[in-house]
């Protein structure tokens, strides 16, 4: 089916529409507080760095209280880093947690922000990737916050739209079946998704936030998500689909169904590991995690804590009184 001009049209071209969409979402304004440490993030690491993404529970709040969180992709981690250290391990367990804290019209600015290199974050956003850190997380929306230029917009359009692309092909097969068919609302799609992502990183998260997580934009996931279908139907993921209002009936081979599965129980074990060395490693990355430690401390207490000076001067030796009660808690993110 084409349209007057001979081009697809909408209904035969899901993944252009799909990418649209992501384009509108990463061109959405942020406030200028997001924007301006976003830049402040940026000089740290130099004309390598391809874009600044923006997503997470400050997004979602429209916010630049709390800890924002950004994705900062560079060109090389040799270039984006000052310590060869660094780049090292960033290249072996991508990406590098950083901590950064700015003042602002008197106000104090909190981040938490990985650095990725793009092919890494290429890979990580498609079905290559073994695990979901960076395809789980860019599913959900994302403003582009910095653009070196045109080609790293396109660059990103794409990237992000795939995201959406792999949670769907990735997700859909533990849907409830009937043989090779699934029947399901859109709804509850992204809430198995969500739970399912969110466990692989051992960061269970209650029914209720799982659901306050869907409808905190619950159009926007039903729509690119009935983009993704039909893309993944023209890929050969799935083998057929039958759309209804807010709901998909989907036909996916048998043997790519019991692929799909064991890939996942494979992946599981594989990405919790990970998620353990990141921890690890982001106490030598962090930077000055005191101040952070600290304020999470206050956020969740109630209670402002004074580091002794032995504390602020050796946090690795002196400072788990202060460290272990969060890690307990799952509350450093």
């Amino acid at each position: 089916m084409s349209d007057a001009s001979g081009s697809p049209s909408e209904v035969d071209d899901p993944i252009g529409r799909l990418r649209r969409q992501i384009a509108v979402e990463l061109a959405t304004p942020v406030r200028p507080g997001v924007r301006w440490l976003a830049d402040q993030i940026r000089q740290r690491h130099g004309d390598g760095v391809l874009g600044v993404l923006f997503y997470g529970s400050c997004l979602r709040s429209e916010s630049d209280e709390g800890v924002l969180d950004f994705w900062v992709v560079v060109d090389d981690y040799a270039q984006a880093h000052t310590r060869r250290s660094h780049a090292w391990i960033n290249r072996v367990a991508p990406p590098n947690v950083y901590y950064l804290e700015r003042n602002l019209d008197g106000r104090v600015l909190r981040t938490k922000y990985g650095v990725l290199d793009r092919r890494a974050f290429e890979r990580g956003t498609s079905f290559a990737s073994p695990h979901p850190y960076v395809w789980a997380r860019f599913a959900q929306p994302a403003r582009l916050v910095f653009c070196r230029d045109e080609a790293a917009r396109l660059f990103f359009e794409r990237t992000v739209a795939e995201a959406v692309v792999t949670m769907v092909g990735r997700l859909v097969c533990f849907l409830p079946a009937q043989g090779r068919w699934r029947r399901f609302s859109l709804a509850a799609f992204w809430q198995e998704a969500f739970r399912r992502t969110y466990d692989s990183e051992r960061r269970p998260e209650a029914e209720e936030s799982i659901r306050d997580l869907h409808r905190a934009d619950e159009d926007r996931y039903a729509l690119v998500a009935a983009c993704a279908i039909p893309a993944l139907v023209s890929r050969g993921t799935f083998a057929s689909a039958i759309p209804h209002p807010r709901s998909f009936e989907v036909e996916i081979p048998e043997l790519r169904q019991r692929l799909q599965r064991l890939r996942w129980k494979i992946m599981r074990p594989h990405a919790r590991a990970l998620g353990l060395l990141r921890l690890l490693k982001t106490a030598f990355t962090f930077g000055d995690w005191v101040p952070y430690v600290l304020w999470k401390l206050e956020r969740h207490t109630g209670r402002r804590i004074e580091p002794t000076e032995r504390q602020r001067r050796h946090p690795l030796i002196f400072g788990w009184p202060i460290i272990l009660p969060l890690l307990f808690r799952r509350n450093l993110r």
